[in-house]
């Protein structure tokens, strides 16, 4: 038997989906001008630092690499990222900001601190409040555990003898 959420965890859901659609809103909004979209800043901010592969790169900002591709072409088509073919396994590409890109970056931050308003009190607590509950539901938890993937299909020889 599953049991329903308590009221108020129902409530504090709806009103964190709420709250999430109305920023990203904010930022979405904020970032058109530039031709921007919160996929490319953030795509944008974790290469920021280093090159890296786009495996690396989907794995650190936690999205398929297929979908991550997308992204980077529209970003390589507007100057802001190179993509280069490793010479040794030409199926993978290094992922690397141009100063183009790093200007995009800075526009970008700059629109987002812009759109939200800086006359809302609450952004330490929020922020406070928000760090806690992300950890506390990415911290594993005495007596419960994640649920497990469900099994791979059989495949090759082995499959057809079942």
């Amino acid at each position: 038997m599953i049991l329903a959420p308590e009221p108020h965890a129902r409530d504090g859901y709806r009103l964190l989906t709420a709250a999430a659609r109305l920023v990203q809103r904010l930022y979405d909004d904020a970032l058109a001008p530039l031709g921007l979209t919160r996929a490319a800043v953030i795509a944008l901010e974790a290469v920021a630092p280093c090159p890296m592969y786009q495996e690396q790169l989907a794995a650190k900002i936690h999205v398929q690499s297929q979908t991550l591709g997308r992204v980077l072409a529209r970003l390589e088509e507007g100057g802001l990222v190179t993509r280069t073919r490793n010479p040794a396994d030409r199926r993978q590409f290094r992922v690397q900001i141009t100063a183009a890109g790093n200007e995009a970056l800075e526009a970008a931050s700059q629109a987002e601190r812009a759109a939200v308003p800086a006359d809302f009190d609450g952004w330490e607590i929020l922020s406070e409040q928000l760090a806690r509950f992300v950890e506390f539901f990415q911290s594993p938890r005495p007596g419960t555990r994640k649920p497990s993937a469900p099994p791979a299909p059989k495949r090759g020889p082995a499959a057809s003898m079942n």
